[in-house]
């Protein structure tokens, strides 16, 4: 499966193999994305936004190296991906020319090579908890899973589905998301909140909050 087909299990997993776009780890781009994400949440609270444009991207490029890692036996080298923050997936990450990687690379080129930078990046530039964010990949990759899974069943490949959820439960044991959650007979549950409740539209609880309801406003 070539890198422009990943989107056929949903637009999270699609690359676009084009140039263009500002540098992944650039801080004008995570800025502009921060303020993109609360224009459409209709929120001031920085927090808010920034937690859930770290989301977002964690959730692209987990979700790109683990379809990849499942059904290609690599993952492409997402160093150079350029990112446009104002488009929608898969339009916002361009990558012309894949370097493929041992599958076995996700935890050093991803979560720490990648992930790492943005969080750090993600809190010079809002004062959001570390563990809120790292409870956002955690969350990310769960969800990466459950929409990979639900293809492989849908398209008969059960050994792909079963390869997927042994990927990720390798992932989970590297330190920087091991605390993050937790499998349950449910789903994941994750232990930090990502602050979506505080959406003033109504933006509820996710499926895999730790809070059972919202906190009370003071």
């Amino acid at each position: 499966m070539r890198l422009d087909e990943l989107a056929d299990i949903g637009p999270f997993f699609g690359l676009t193999p084009a140039g263009g776009g500002l540098p992944l780890l650039s801080e004008d781009a995570l800025r502009l994305r921060i303020r993109i994400v609360g224009e459409r949440l209709g929120t001031d609270d920085r927090r808010v936004a920034a937690s859930v444009a770290y989301q977002g991207i964690a959730g692209r490029l987990l979700s790109v190296a683990l379809g990849s890692a499942v059904l290609t036996g690599e993952i492409p080298d997402l160093a150079p991906v350029r990112w446009e923050p104002a488009l929608a997936a898969p339009d916002d990450l361009r990558l012309p020319d894949a370097v493929p990687l041992p599958s076995s690379r996700i935890a050093p080129a991803v979560l720490h090579g990648l992930l790492v930078p943005l969080h750090d990046t993600t809190r010079a530039l809002v004062p959001v908890s570390s563990q809120l964010l790292w409870g956002n990949a955690g969350s990310s990759l769960a969800g990466s899973l459950r929409v990979l899974h639900t293809w492989c069943m849908q398209q008969g490949r059960v050994q792909d589905g079963e390869r997927a959820v042994a990927v990720v439960r390798g992932l989970f044991e590297d330190p920087l998301l091991r605390d993050t959650g937790t499998f349950t007979p449910r789903g994941f549950v994750r232990r930090t909140c990502c602050l979506y409740y505080r959406v003033p539209s109504g933006g509820g609880m996710c499926g895999d909050c730790v809070l059972r309801h919202p906190p009370r406003a003071a």
